[in-house]
């Protein structure tokens, strides 16, 4: 999942968290990643219990995703008024009132209510703590931020094996599980500070002297196709191997495999990010997605190259973060905002995929995937020449002061 650089920042004077809200707040991330995972491995069995097309089912990632964004948007706008401990708690309510409505619905319209107000509480919970773990560690923040969403990671492995092992139609208890678990979460808010160290001022103009609006644009671009291309694999790769001949234990075992690579990619690239820049870790993992997509278009190597482009879409969203602030520091909400818009692909995508597969053949699904993957590798190379990331490149080659500078206030 993802967050802004804070490593510049002082230490604060008293910390965010407590020790047990901070292990909660990884517990929170293993559940979000989790919840993110389940929707794709459940669609036989919702396909099942309503009556509904592949298209139709595609609609509970879509609700999800809608909500999530709101979920993001409005924690934003309310950080202003009310503390986080209000905040983060109204977010675990809405994601268990969610969960356990979306298991128990009597109709897939009441269904797809619930994955949408599951979706607010996860948008919260998302935003909400990655803020609260870059301004909350001064200069370890960084790693705690890894830390973070490393356990969306487990939970995003873990939800899809546990579908695989208890069966896709025993998705409710698993929801209900979330639901009490986002609940007793609740009782931890009160190692939550209530107020928050000031930000430093923004920077000025933007690197390399870059227009700020189409650098901002083309960065939409990039998170809204790489999550649209994260969420479509994470949905589909099941129905689609199920398709060429796996059996559903497999393709939920392949679907688990997938996730785990983006938790290890994320690993994997925190030395090469040293030695490599990140528009260069850019346009080799957007052109990585895109070769891997197109083998898995071949039977005998699918659940291996979905493999693959998990490892390719793990470092995009921490690695153009930082980049972005570096780029545009005179625009102290571009992060929030490209996190917010990153989701349209998140909602968008899935019943435009599952429409496709209606008219034409679940087989089809890596080659349109695959389509949207060369877009993003031709958007990073625009980035590479319009918005260079020099501070990233100082920093790296060990002066560390130009980098710190160019990151202030981000």
């Amino acid at each position: 999942m993802s967050a802004s650089s804070r490593a510049d920042l002082p230490e604060p004077q008293q910390p965010l968290l407590t020790t047990v809200a901070l292990v909660a707040s990884c517990v929170a991330f293993v559940v979000i990643g989790a919840l993110q995972a389940l929707y794709g491995p459940a669609i036989p069995a919702l396909r099942e219990e309503y009556g509904i097309s592949p298209a139709v089912a595609g609609f509970s990632l879509s609700a999800h995703f809608i909500g999530a964004l709101l979920g993001v948007l409005v924690y934003h706008v309310m950080r202003g008024r009310l503390n986080d401990r209000v905040l983060l708690g109204g977010s675990y309510v809405l994601m268990a009132a969610g969960a356990v409505a979306f298991a128990f619905s009597p109709s897939w319209i009441l269904a797809l209510v619930g994955t949408f107000v599951t979706g607010l509480g996860f948008g919260g919970i998302d935003y909400g703590l990655n803020q609260l773990f870059a301004i909350g560690f001064g200069n370890r923040s960084p790693a705690m931020l890894n830390l973070l969403n490393g356990h969306f990671g487990v939970g995003a492995i873990a939800g899809p094996a546990l579908i695989g092992w208890l069966g896709a139609e025993d998705y409710p208890e698993v929801f209900v599980g979330i639901g009490v678990i986002s609940l007793l979460l609740m009782v931890t808010l009160g190692g939550v500070a209530a107020r928050e160290p000031e930000p430093a001022p923004a920077g000025s103009a933007p690197a390399g002297g870059a227009r700020v609006l189409p650098v901002i644009a083309v960065f939409i671009g990039i998170y809204v196709l790489h999550v649209a291309i994260e969420t479509g694999v994470g949905g589909w790769e099941p129905t689609h191997l199920e398709a060429v001949g796996y059996g559903a234990a497999t393709a939920a075992t392949a679907t688990s495999a997938y996730w785990a690579a983006m938790t290890i990619g994320r690993f994997v690239v925190a030395p090469l990010s040293l030695r490599w820049s990140a528009p260069s870790i850019l346009t080799v993992c957007c052109a990585g997605m895109a070769g891997f997509l197109l083998l898995a278009t071949v039977p005998a190597l699918a659940p291996y190259a979905y493999f693959g482009v998990g490892l390719m879409i793990a470092p995009i969203f921490p690695t153009c973060l930082p980049w972005l602030n570096r780029a545009v520091p005179g625009v102290a909400a571009a992060g929030a905002y490209v996190i917010a818009a990153s989701m349209i692909g998140g909602v968008a995508f899935p019943p435009l995929l599952g429409a496709l597969i209606d008219t034409v053949d679940v087989k089809t699904a890596p080659l349109v995937l695959f389509a949207l993957a060369v877009v993003c590798t031709a958007l990073s190379l625009w980035l590479r020449r319009n918005a260079p990331d020099r501070g990233g490149v100082a920093a790296r080659s060990g002066t560390g002061r130009t980098d710190a500078v160019a990151t202030r206030g981000t």
